[in-house]
């Protein structure tokens, strides 16, 4: 009996192989590609790993100076939805995520910190309670008198994001993620959505889901941030968005030293012509020039609607990936994108600056809503420790491109027509989480790269 002769294939026939299988495998799920998108897989680092030395060290200090006062307002918020605005300290433990406050930290220890603000008494059966001091109830008086000054602009906002989304419709429980930033009321998931029926409306899928539905489309409102100020366009047009070839604002750290070794790319960038976040995007190819260019138009716009041109815990935003047309490695963009926008991983929250909005750590414009937090962040009893941030570093071992604004994009895995819907978070009516922190981890598995 001869011995059975086993087969050993070399290495060229093995790699040939993979070849064959993945080529295979994008035409079963993509259909034909050219060389130039066939790439659907990287082997480049988490943006997390990229952007830590990356750091601007005023934006990092605004980072740290919201920190304390975004609990100190979920806790206000909590307390306003009780019948004499009190409550059991033990039942405040069901919020310790969202203040981010572990065991075995007190939060009665918590609460005390900020004595001009909260006050703690025991009852009869010795069971500790929490109120709101005078001061605070004032507060939060003047709170709902700028609710009811800024709903009208508010419900704008709302509408012109719902105008910027493909079936012009979003998840409610979407949205609601937004509502600090974009100045909403505790209540606007059950009263004031009802109250602009002229802008949109409160309907429900096949599921029992509820989105908020465009009415009636506004072409006076179809106009971006950035066209008002660059040309000065306020009144009403029926001119139907398209292209615009608008250069963005750009504001780079001082000690960043790529915009010169770059400055052609990022001036070819500038000039390049792109789809107006308001018009029908569904023809854009992922991954092209064209769209990311819109995508960072839209990230403009949205930042140009809120109260401190920042987005808290950007993870929420990859939830909009196909309501708004957007890529996949939303994040990635962001950090390419340097000189539009600024990422702040500090605590274990993320957060997006629209540059141009700042000057050093403070907004160059306050409105009433900024003004009136920063009375809140006074009257805290933290005051936070000095903090040496690790700044702007051209020293890294990112890729050579990070630093662009124009680099070729990555082939989306998932194409946005085959996208599944994200599932919505069950938040309580009225008491949105949208400044809850996010644990770390969490948010590096949603980003994290394919290897």
């Amino acid at each position: 009996m001869k011995p059975v002769k086993l087969y050993r294939p070399t290495l060229d026939g093995f790699l040939h192989t993979v070849a064959i299988r993945r080529n295979w495998l994008e035409e079963s799920l993509f259909g034909t590609c050219s060389s130039s998108q066939s790439r659907f897989m990287t082997t480049s680092k988490r943006v997390q790993d990229r952007s830590k030395t990356k750091r601007v060290h005023d934006l990092e200090i605004a980072t740290e100076k919201w920190k304390i006062a975004s609990k100190v307002l979920f806790l206000m918020e909590i307390l306003k939805k009780e019948p004499e605005m009190i409550i059991p300290v033990r039942s405040l433990e069901q919020y310790r995520r969202q203040i981010n406050l572990p065991k075995p930290h007190k939060i009665s220890d918590f609460v005390r910190k900020s004595p001009k603000l909260f006050e703690l008494y025991k009852d009869r059966r010795g069971f500790l309670w929490c109120g709101m001091t005078k001061t605070a109830e004032d507060l939060v008086e003047e709170e709902e008198r700028l609710v009811k000054e800024h709903e009208d602009k508010a419900a704008e906002y709302v509408t012109r994001f719902l105008m910027m989304s493909v079936d012009k419709r979003i998840a409610l429980d979407k949205i609601s993620h937004f509502r600090r930033d974009f100045g909403l009321p505790v209540d606007f998931r059950t009263e004031w959505v009802h109250m602009y029926p002229q802008n949109f409306k409160l309907v429900k899928n096949g599921e029992g889901n509820q989105y908020l539905e465009l009415a009636d489309w506004n072409p006076a409102w179809a106009i971006t941030e950035l066209e008002k100020k660059v040309m000065g366009i306020n009144g009403v047009t029926d001119q139907t968005p398209g292209l615009l070839s608008l250069p963005f604002p750009l504001k780079f750290p001082p000690n960043y030293k790529k915009v010169y070794r770059h400055g052609g790319k990022i001036e070819h960038f500038q000039k390049r012509s792109y789809l107006s976040p308001y018009a029908d995007a569904r023809g854009l190819r992922a991954g092209s020039l064209e769209f990311d260019k819109r995508a960072v138009a839209v990230m403009h716009e949205l930042l140009s609607f809120t109260v401190e041109k920042r987005l808290i815990t950007t993870d929420h935003l990859t939830h909009f990936r196909r309501e708004l047309v957007m890529p996949q490695k939303l994040m990635r963009l962001l950090l390419k994108h340097c000189g539009i926008f600024y990422v702040s991983e500090r605590g274990k929250r993320f957060s997006v600056f629209l540059t141009e909005a700042y000057e050093g750590s403070e907004l160059k414009e306050k409105g009433p809503w900024v003004l009136w937090k920063e009375k809140v962040q006074s009257l805290t009893g933290y005051r936070g420790k000095k903090k040496r941030f690790e700044c702007f570093s051209d020293a890294s071992d990112m890729e050579e491109d990070d630093g662009l604004v124009e680099s070729d994009s990555e082939i989306e895995s998932i194409s946005l027509e085959l996208e599944e819907e994200e599932s919505a978070s069950g938040l309580e009516d009225g008491l949105s989480t949208d400044d809850a922190e996010m644990e770390i981890g969490e948010v590096r598995s949603a980003y994290k790269e394919d290897v």
